[in-house]
């Protein structure tokens, strides 16, 4: 037997310690399988888990919310002031009141009342007593105009103010009562509003105002142009 061979029967292990090995591993396995077949046996025992504890149930009192009532802000009521021209009789103060009703953000309707007076002092200088029985007439109208606000924006004023605005063309028929004459009327023109505030405006309008009158002898259709600034409130 050579040397290498010495050495390698001498690294073998006994056949008694073989022996021994085997067992403890055999014990081993043993224990392993116990404790599986024991930790099964105990999973299958135990009572199924009661879910429905885990579910609150909460216990309120269900109460009447009221809303609150916004204002819509869809009528405007307004009173304005400035001058009506009666063609051939001159321009005079006029005043008056609106009342409107917004149907859409771009539509609205409105009724106007407006009043002012005419004058025949400059025919009195040639025509003896003059047209009317008295030198200064009044006159009074009212009229249903549809308006329609093609320009809604923002008026700038420096760089920290501003204000909602909107530019708007309007158009209607009435009647206008004039020298114990009651002629057609019909209206137009352009208007534009400032917004102060949610429940207020400042108000400009040009008008033209037509209708056909008879005073000098000849039934012709006249154009009476009105400018006039106003306050408007919503409610």
């Amino acid at each position: 037997m050579t040397a290498k061979s010495r050495t390698i029967a001498a690294k073998r292990p006994s056949p008694t310690v073989l022996a021994v090995r085997a067992g403890a591993l055999t014990l081993l396995a043993g224990a392993a399988l116990a404790l599986l077949a024991h930790g099964s046996a105990r999973a299958a025992d135990a009572p199924a888990a009661d879910t429905s504890d885990q579910v609150i149930v909460p216990q309120v009192e269900r109460r009447e919310v009221h809303k609150p009532k916004y204002p819509s802000n869809d009528f405007e009521l307004g009173m304005f002031g400035g001058t009506y021209t009666v063609q051939n009789f001159g321009t005079h103060f006029v005043w008056g009141a609106r009342l409107g009703y917004d149907i859409t953000e771009d539509f609205f309707v409105e009724a106007t009342y407006g009043r002012t007076k005419a004058s025949d002092a400059e025919f009195r200088q040639i025509l003896p007593g003059g047209i009317f029985t008295a030198e200064q007439q009044k006159l009074q109208y009212y009229d249903l105009s549809l308006g329609w606000n093609f320009l809604p924006g923002e008026i700038f004023i420096g760089k920290n103010w501003a204000k909602a605005s909107t530019m708007y063309a309007i158009g209607g028929l009435g009647s206008t009562k004039f020298d114990s004459q009651r002629m057609q009327t019909w209206n137009f023109g352009l208007g534009a509003k400032l917004f102060l505030a949610d429940w207020v405006a400042l108000r400009a309008d040009v008008r033209d105002r037509i209708y056909t009158l008879d005073l000098l002898g000849k039934r012709s259709s006249t154009q009476n142009p009105e400018v006039t600034l106003g306050f408007s409130f919503f409610f």
